[in-house]
């Protein structure tokens, strides 16, 4: 009987405690202060969120910052960049302000270098070196400009012309193809300077009669057979 009693008692005890408890109203304070880093740099756009609320707020650019909390609530402060930090509220904290400056530390961390690619997989990589790439238009006019002065040189040289007439004369005429290009052919007809060098031509004897020496012919001896009588 008498446990009975002690238990009933206990029971009220308690109740009566956590109706106080209760009863007694949540008390709100205003933590603000400003946020910088280890070079006295104001940090801006830091992130700061109260656990027990369940809130947040952004610093502004000048670093400060202001936020509402609690006795006994945990502040968390985030940047990027920068280590995480938190702090705690004391529960016997009876202020309604809270001034409070915090320092972030770097979290950074130091690469001598970094290759950055174009190829995301090695597969690529060895599609786009393995693979034939088209060759630049004005290469491909160059080497067929030499390739046509090659030829030219090379027929030159079969009708005994001196190596530097033949490159002025192929010269020359990749000049007038080039000023020439998709245009009409010229009519050197009407071209005065054609005229000119015809002019030059005839008097240095273009259309002379040239005496081309003829190989000897080997002389085919003739074996006379005297007819002797027998």
């Amino acid at each position: 009987m008498n446990k009975f009693i002690y238990t009933i008692i206990l029971l009220l005890l308690t109740i009566s405690v956590l109706n106080g408890q209760e009863s007694e109203p949540e008390r709100y304070l205003q933590v603000s202060g400003i946020i910088s880093d280890e070079s006295n740099r104001l940090v801006s756009g830091a992130a700061i969120i109260s656990k027990k609320l369940k809130k947040g707020a952004v610093s502004e650019r000048s670093g400060i910052y202001s936020i509402t909390s609690t006795p006994g609530d945990t502040i968390f402060f985030r940047a990027l960049g920068y280590k995480r930090y938190h702090t705690v509220i004391p529960l016997t904290y009876s202020e309604k302000h809270v001034k409070m400056d915090i320092r972030l530390e770097f979290d950074t961390v130091e690469i001598t270098g970094v290759n950055i690619l174009p190829w995301r997989t090695y597969s690529e990589f060895i599609r786009d070196i393995t693979q034939q790439k088209p060759i630049d238009p004005i290469i491909e006019n160059m080497n067929d400009n030499l390739a046509s002065i090659y030829v030219a040189i090379a027929n030159q040289s079969n009708l005994k012309v001196a190596p530097e007439a033949g490159y002025k004369y192929v010269m020359e005429q990749n000049f007038s193809n080039l000023s020439t290009k998709n245009q009409f052919p010229v009519n050197n007809l009407l071209n005065p300077w054609a005229w000119g060098k015809f002019v030059q031509g005839v008097k240095n004897g273009l259309f002379k009669n040239q005496k081309f020496n003829k190989p000897e012919q080997p002389k085919v001896k003739k074996k006379i057979k005297n007819a002797e009588n027998r």
